[in-house]
């Protein structure tokens, strides 16, 4: 499958797509969010969290790692930006494996901890408030997934 671009030009476009994704999401799904600082990941988490009908303010768990927030289905929220050994144990497996979405933020960093079955979203700025999406589907669920939201 072709890799899907989406222009989107404000937070809340941002947060729209990410909405509609949500709708599709199922348990044990696995998001990996990529770009630099203030590209917009946890803005697509915000949201994520709002399509799976969460009413909590989500934020980001930088100096939590892990944050959990309780909708139509759990979403797990990592932040592994300030984790200092890859292979540090903290369970993710559990949480990849779980009931839940769950979205990494900075996800290269546990490259080797990451199922290969996943979506990998990057956000890359474009100038002001534009950020172009950049979804890469791994694994044929995650290819239908695609298929379903981004009908070519």
């Amino acid at each position: 499958m072709k890799k899907i671009e989406i222009l989107v030009h404000s937070p809340e476009e941002t947060k729209s797509v990410a909405r509609r994704l949500a709708e599709h999401l199922e348990r044990g799904m696995v998001i990996a969010l990529e770009g630099d600082l203030g590209a917009g990941k946890t803005t697509f988490t915000k949201g994520l969290a709002e399509g799976l009908g969460i009413t909590q303010t989500v934020n980001s768990p930088t100096f939590t790692i892990i944050k959990q927030y309780d909708g139509r289905l759990p979403l797990y929220h990592m932040d592994v930006y300030r984790l200092e050994d890859e292979w540090e144990d903290l369970g993710f497996d559990e949480y990849f494996a779980g009931d839940g979405v769950t979205v990494v933020e900075w996800a290269h960093l546990i490259a080797g901890q990451l199922p290969e079955e996943r979506l990998t979203v990057f956000l890359f700025h474009r100038g002001g408030d534009e950020r172009l999406l950049h979804f890469e589907p791994s694994g044929e669920r995650y290819e239908q997934l695609c298929k379903e939201i981004f009908p070519s």
